[in-house]
């Protein structure tokens, strides 16, 4: 199976996942090789459903992460990609049928409460932490996260070409699926890209540089993310705009629109109270 890996990956790019989902899944894919190696001390040359469900029920009663057992999330996220690879081997006629159906996934019950667990101030204290370092790519980027709802691999991806400043616009090429979309942006974030481009030193066509190669990488940002704050994470400032625009009167359809959901039903969940709002009202019982 091993030398179907590269063309997987086409595969997966074909259908429109993003970089990391690739990278996510083909992890994922060599995570089932190896314990499939290391319980049946043979090389996997075929998908069985006995296999994977086999697979599946290690992962909710055997193995640990942090001394706890994988949620049904986590693990739904493991089947997903072998799910991908079954049809990807369909596709190639190395198999004839789908051994793995979503019928074979974990039943979990959506989370109801809202995701985002900092408020404006929180963003607004960290945008100046960064700000005070001197760091003027990483506060740009920040801003644009904060208060335009981009996902990090859509920012990472903004070329020179793609925004226009003076209109407050930004096109967005290739968001999840592949999907374009004009995200209009406010003051904040055209000051902080103005004042980032006064130090910019590079002739790459991506807005946001590294000295090593012509667009950063996210792991270079995740670091530089967790030197600021233990809380706040790329994503977590999506989960921010999507709140914040909603607190501030924007529809369900306008949020969805400029965040890139494909489903509104991903957009609802920020209406609802968050964690911490829940437990409250559960001691009010």
């Amino acid at each position: 199976m091993k030398e179907y890996s590269e063309k997987f990956r086409a595969y997966l790019l074909n259908e429109g996942k993003s970089e990391n989902t690739i990278r996510t899944y083909m992890a994922k894919v060599q995570e089932y090789f190896k314990w499939f190696q290391e319980t049946y001390d043979s090389e996997c040359k075929k998908l069985y459903c006995e296999n994977i469900l086999d697979y599946k029920t290690y992962l909710l009663n055997v193995k640990k992460y942090k001394g706890k057992n994988l949620n049904g999330k986590t693990v739904n996220g493991k089947l997903s990609a072998l799910y991908s690879f079954n049809k990807f081997l369909v596709s190639e006629k190395v198999q004839e049928e789908l051994v793995l159906s979503k019928s074979d996934f974990v039943k979990v019950q959506i989370d109801y409460a809202n995701p985002c667990t900092i408020t404006k101030t929180d963003v607004e204290r960290f945008r100046q932490k960064i700000l005070e370092s001197g760091d003027k790519r990483l506060y740009a980027l920040v801003t644009i996260l904060a208060y335009a709802g981009l996902r990090i691999s859509e920012a990472l991806d903004i070329k020179l070409q793609d925004y226009r400043l003076e209109a407050k616009e930004l096109i967005v090429r290739r968001g999840k699926g592949d999907k374009q979309r004009i995200v209009y942006l406010n003051s904040k974030i055209v000051n902080a890209i103005k004042e980032y481009l006064k130090v910019r030193k590079a002739d790459s066509e991506y807005l946001f540089v590294s000295r090593q190669s012509e667009k950063v990488d996210r792991t270079v940002i995740n670091k530089h993310f967790k030197k600021y704050s233990k809380i706040i994470t790329p994503h977590m400032l999506r989960h921010f705009y999507a709140t914040h625009c909603l607190e501030m009167g924007y529809s369900v359809h306008e949020v969805a629109y400029q965040a890139g959901h494909r489903d509104i039903k991903t957009t609802l969940i920020y209406t609802n109270p968050s964690r911490e709002e829940m437990k409250r009202k559960a001691e009010l019982l």
